[in-house]
């Protein structure tokens, strides 16, 4: 209803504008006299009657006439609606008591407003004060577009003096009838034959009024009336919501995106999930059908989970929330693979579009063009996004050409069905998994499924072939980065060419390419499972079975399942040398050494690193050839010579340089530093392990990087900084863990040492609070620990000449002695007949306890003691 329009006008304000008492005014009212409308207690009265009545009366003494009086009023109002600063008489500017505050018909929601501060705030700051008179809301059917639209509108009731107005458009099916429906929502009648549009702007010409329109998305030809009437009306502002932009004059479109969910990646518990809008509401939804509901940390994950598979998607999470009357949070997760058939029972209030999940997004898919429908089915074998190129690529054809790709694509996301984010410079594409769902079902129904998968295997195979070799270069993050960001994509691609109905060696060249980058991005369990279903699948001894078992076999290798890696590798090297490929034969020699190098095996692996090496320099590839002679640097670090051990490391490392290789770079430098932490050269191992570590972050995942940390808990230990090494250890033994990965070898023994030495300076209980907080740190935050360990040596606790041999055991004796004799620690392991890794851990104590930094100072301490 109105109440404060300028053009209706108070008992009290008639009464002034005729020159009468109020009472005579209400007696005309009452008697039928002077026609008016019942607001409550109080009534109103249009100009055009009150002028009618008024000649009746004629002009009272000292009083204007009726009708210099009522056109003053209307000049005063007019003038205050277009803010001149001419004001109506003092007299007339009064308000009576019978004042109610602006009209609308906006429905009281039911439920706070969760999660959306951010838009609320833009919207209104938008119409109030930022110039704006017609702002769209635009989103994924579900995402909350009419509930933030209410709430801004209810906020802004008091700041349009003749109200704010919801117009319901969804029942809206000829374009025609806008207009209508507008005026009928604001009981507005057009008199005789004149146009309904001419009715509208004299009504609304001179107030200032808010329209809410909502659902405009199947309207847009019908929207330039409406949004024409902003050109006459000043005091006249439009909200729409719709799924896309409705193109036009002054628009200002403000996204409304699913809410934020929770990120488990960092924390599960029930106090940081429940920071997260999505699960605020869930827990909202589910409390208010189950009372004794509340989110725990028992239940904290579940629920996070639920809302992360349904996007975030407001209208999902309503629908999925009150299940909890008959299911777990757990149960209800595991039934979202199926999710048409569980949401479908919403508030019956709701319009029946949203009482169910698929009949929302059946009226998205409804307003569709056919070839906007054929490409969102053919969108749907995307996983976790996409490229414009990859969508080319796979969608084009069978009635899409490859040039109409773009328009396409780009209609489906103004009508918020594909979502777009901007990646390292380059946009992505991707849809809501509800959204993808529906549309695979949509693909399968058409019977498009096959061929489209088939295009999107063929593609992401293609991707995987051309980045191989680019990651041995200096090209490597670009095609690192690319592969990362598609790992979803080539799931699904290797998923598909190992469908039984397939003949093709699809899938073993997938996930052949696809080796190396497993092994660098830590994902050795995934990498291993993949080969060997491919591996399996194709018995054919090709050049692809050739590839497959080889990336097998390295990464059997450093999970330590030497018998598997072992008999893989040995069959690639067979088919390798069937088919003269030499490049193959010199790198499966290369990786039958590093089997042999994690059983401690030093002769064997030297030999199989010459065998490399002789192969790698007749093909004449400085890649390959780098590879063994960092396996005869492995060689001789296993026996303890260090010197020879950097000789080769060196060598290696500069022909990585030249090519820009940083995988092997990081991998050398870190090998140096370990080197140096071995021969007590404490500043150097620090400058070492700080460029490993620098160009490491770049190349590797979290198991790539463990390795590296545990150098750093060693070199921490020396430098008398027990706690963070205990934190670093703590940390990669956690990373090893999880990965189902041990450390390499040489990494193993300088950790055990590290934690040794730590415990001794700690006591159980720091040391147990520092492995709690190591174990609990991210990368990011156990790289920042090792990248503070201070370089300097720490003060020494006396002069080692004041030291005697009391501390050291009867083997460190020993140890020391030999030492002081000049021999080598290869030397000394053979004569005590234990192993290189123990006589190195020996020395580590007796550095320790005597103070000293490396075996020169030892020595020197021995000889002075007479122990030599």
């Amino acid at each position: 209803m109105e109440i404060d329009r300028p053009e209706l006008l108070g008992v009290p304000d008639a009464a002034i504008a005729t020159g009468v008492h109020q009472e005579t005014v209400r007696r005309a009212i009452r008697a039928g006299r002077l026609p008016a409308r019942r607001i409550g207690r109080n009534f109103v009265i249009r100009p055009a009657d009150l002028q009618a009545w008024q000649p009746h009366y004629g002009k009272a003494p000292g009083r204007p006439a009726a009708r210099d009086a009522l056109a003053t009023l209307a000049a005063g109002c007019l003038d205050a609606q277009l803010g001149q600063s001419a004001s109506p008489p003092r007299r007339l500017r009064l308000r009576s008591k019978e004042r109610t505050p602006p009209p609308h018909n906006l429905p009281v929601p039911p439920t706070p407003l969760l999660g959306r501060e951010r838009e609320l705030a833009t919207v209104r700051e938008y119409l109030v004060s930022g110039g704006k008179r017609l702002v769209t809301l635009t989103g994924p059917g579900g995402s909350g577009k009419t509930r933030l639209a209410l709430e801004v509108a209810t906020q802004l009731v008091g700041a349009f003096e003749h109200g704010v107005w919801f117009v319901d458009l969804a029942p809206l099916r000829d374009p025609a009838l806008l207009l209508f429906t507008i005026a009928r929502t604001l009981d507005i009648r057009a008199p005789g034959r004149r146009p309904l549009r001419e009715v509208l702007i004299d009504r609304l010409r001179h107030q200032r009024r808010l329209l809410v329109l909502d659902n405009c998305e199947h309207l847009l030809a019908g929207l330039s009336e409406a949004a024409a009437l902003l050109g006459t009306c000043p005091g006249l502002k439009l909200l729409a919501t719709s799924r896309a932009a409705l193109r036009l004059a002054g628009e200002q479109v403000v996204p409304v995106p699913p809410l934020p969910v929770p990120d488990l990646a960092r924390e599960s518990s029930a106090e940081a999930v429940s920071q997260s809008p999505a699960v605020a509401l869930f827990v909202q939804r589910a409390s208010a059908v189950a009372p004794t509901f509340q989110l725990t940390d028992a239940n904290a994950r579940a629920v996070a989970e639920v809302c992360m598979r349904l996007d975030g998607l407001p209208l999902a999470i309503e629908l999925a929330a009150p299940w909890v009357r008959l299911f777990s949070v757990q149960q209800i997760a595991a039934r979202l693979d199926d999710r048409f058939h569980l949401l479908t029972t919403g508030l019956r209030t709701a319009l029946p579009r949203q009482q169910t999940l698929r009949a929302t997004v059946d009226w998205s898919y409804a307003l569709l063009s056919e070839p906007e429908r054929t490409l969102l089915r053919r969108l749907s074998v995307f996983a976790g996004g996409w490229t414009f190129e990859a969508a080319e690529a796979v969608a084009a054809g069978n009635g899409i050409h490859p040039d109409a790709v773009l328009d396409l694509l780009a209609r489906l996301v103004d009508k918020s069905l594909v979502l777009t984010e901007e990646q390292r410079g380059a946009v992505r594409y991707r849809l809501l998994e509800t959204i993808r769902q529906y549309a695979h079902d949509r693909l399968q129904e058409a019977g498009e499924a096959e061929r489209t998968r088939d295009r999107h295997l063929a593609y992401f195979l293609a991707l995987a072939e051309e980045a191989e070799p680019k990651l041995r270069g200096v090209e490597y993050q670009r095609f690192l980065d690319r592969l990362e960001e598609e790992h979803d994509n080539l799931r699904i691609a290797l998923e598909w060419g190992l469908n039984p109905a397939r003949g093709d060696e699809a899938a073993l060249k997938l996930s052949g390419a696809l080796a190396w980058f497993w092994w660098l991005r830590s994902y050795h369990d995934e990498g291993r499972r993949w080969l060997a279903r491919a591996l399996e699948r194709t018995p054919v001894r090709s050049a692809a079975r050739m590839k497959a078992l080889l990336g097998a076999g390295y990464l059997a290798q450093h999970q330590r399942d030497l018998l598997t890696a072992r008999a893989l590798l040995a069959e690639s090297l067979q088919i390798a040398r069937e088919r003269d490929d030499r490049w193959t034969v010199a790198l499966t020699l290369h990786h039958l050494g590093r089997v042999a190098y994690y059983e401690d095996d030093s002769t064997t692996a030297r030999s199989l690193a010459r065998e490399s090496l002789a192969v790698a320099e007749d093909v004449a590839d400085p890649w390959l050839i780098a590879w063994p002679l960092h396996l005869l640097g492995i060689a001789a670090h296993i026996e303890g010579n260090y010197p020879m051990a950097r000789a080769y490391y060196e060598r290696s490392l500069a022909m990585r340089r030249e090519l820009g290789h940083q995988e092997g770079i990081g991998i050398l430098l870190s090998l140096l530093g370990v080197v140096a932490l071995r021969e007590g050269e404490l500043r150097q191992a620090h400058a070492r392990l700080q460029e490993a570590l620098a160009v490491m972050q770049t190349v590797f995942g979290p198991w790539g990087l463990a390795p590296i940390l545990a150098s750093f808990a060693r070199l921490a230990a020396a430098l008398g900084q027990p706690v963070r090494a205990v934190r670093l250890g703590a940390f990669a033994t956690a990373v090893s863990e999880s990965t189902h990965t041990p450390l390499i070898p040489f990494s193993e023994a300088l950790l055990r040492e590290a934690l040794d030495v730590a415990r001794q300076r700690l006591g159980p209980a720091a040391y147990a609070v520092a492995w709690t907080e190591g174990a609990a740190m991210s990368l990011d935050q156990a790289i920042a620990e090792a990248l503070a360990v201070e370089a300097a040596p720490p003060p020494r606790p006396g002069s080692p000449s004041g030291r005697s041999f009391e501390d050291l055991t009867p083997a460190e004796i020993r140890v020391l002695r030999l030492l002081a004799g000049g021999r080598t620690t290869k030397e000394i392991a053979a004569e005590l007949v234990v192993s290189v890794s123990t006589v190195d851990r020996h020395l580590t104590h007796i550095y320790t306890k005597l103070g000293v930094r490396n075996r020169a100072e030892a020595t020197a301490f021995a000889l002075k003691r007479g122990l030599g």
